[in-house]
């Protein structure tokens, strides 16, 4: 698969938008996200407002990346769906650099990217799974576990360095493995969610060595044994993060593992037919109970 390089020399300049521009790009991130996901919207105003924001920019940018990737675009010419993948890399490389971009979402990323000096090796892996997703349909463990490390623990590692900016905390390297097996979890119980719509939709099958039409109950347990491994890792670590994030990142992971159980009791049949949802009034009692605990175990 060729590799695309999108980096560009780091330069220290003064910055070329002005405060209006600037909240106008974070708000249309903000837009994006509201647009896209309810859940995510909900746990992500349990943020403190130092890094809520960020974390918007960064997400926003993944949306706009799975868009393309997900999209009828790419489902109708893989071409220029690889030529927009590619466009929005560089963009996205330019705008760290020169800290602009014309498109908005760009521009708000650019905004926490300088902030918070995000490790670039960070989105060029997010943006090498990215590309994965428009050549690669079945996976191999290895080509698996680079797909997760940049589609989900690399975007974890990014919040994870706005959280402690913020905070002024310096300890990356200690909570990293917690924020990689939650981003794994995350992704791995999407996968599960998404069987039918990946696979007859998008024409894609995650887990390697499974036929997700012919998914058993073994293969399914093995699956979600896999995923409360990484939920627990991940649970270790939460505890030690800053009050900015600790309760929204509780509540993430509260509805992930409801989400996890639900799955572990529904037959994979029906798993191939529907997409399972924690209902209303269980998230709303697992983000009560995070504002509660604050996190603490």
């Amino acid at each position: 698969m060729k590799r695309l390089s999108a980096r560009i020399p780091a330069v220290t300049l003064t910055p070329v938008s002005d405060p209006r521009y600037d909240a106008v790009a974070q708000s249309s991130a903000a837009a994006v996200i509201s647009g896209y996901s309810t859940s995510f919207g909900w746990t992500c105003r349990l943020l403190g407002r130092p890094v809520r924001g960020h974390v918007r920019n960064i997400y926003a940018l993944v949306r706009l990346a799975d868009e393309i990737v997900d999209g009828p675009v790419s489902s109708h010419d893989p071409a220029r769906g690889r030529e927009l993948l590619d466009e929005l890399e560089r963009e996205t490389a330019h705008a760290v650099a020169w800290g602009f971009s014309t498109n908005l979402v760009v521009h708000a990323y650019a905004i926490t990217a300088r902030r918070f000096e995000l490790r670039p090796e960070l989105m060029e892996a997010f943006f090498a799974s990215m590309r994965m997703d428009l050549d690669t349909s079945t996976h191999t463990p290895d080509s698996f576990a680079d797909y997760v490390y940049g589609s989900a623990e690399a975007v974890g590692l990014a919040c994870l360095q706005v959280f402690l900016g913020a905070a002024g905390r310096t300890d990356y390297d200690v909570l990293a493995p917690g924020a990689r097996s939650l981003g794994a979890a995350f992704q791995k119980i999407n996968f599960l969610r998404d069987l039918a719509a990946d696979r007859d939709v998008l024409g894609r099958a995650y887990f390697p060595g499974i036929d997700p039409a012919r998914l058993t109950t073994a293969q399914r347990d093995v699956i979600v044994a896999d995923i409360r491994t990484d939920l627990a890792a991940a649970r270790e670590a939460l505890v030690q993060l800053p009050s900015n994030s600790r309760t929204a990142v509780t509540a993430a992971h509260g509805l992930f593992a409801e989400l996890t159980d639900r799955i572990a009791d529904t037959p994979t049949d029906q798993l191939l037919r529907s997409r399972i949802r924690v209902p209303g009034q269980v998230k709303a009692r697992i983000l009560a109970r995070a504002l509660t605990t604050g996190g603490r175990s």
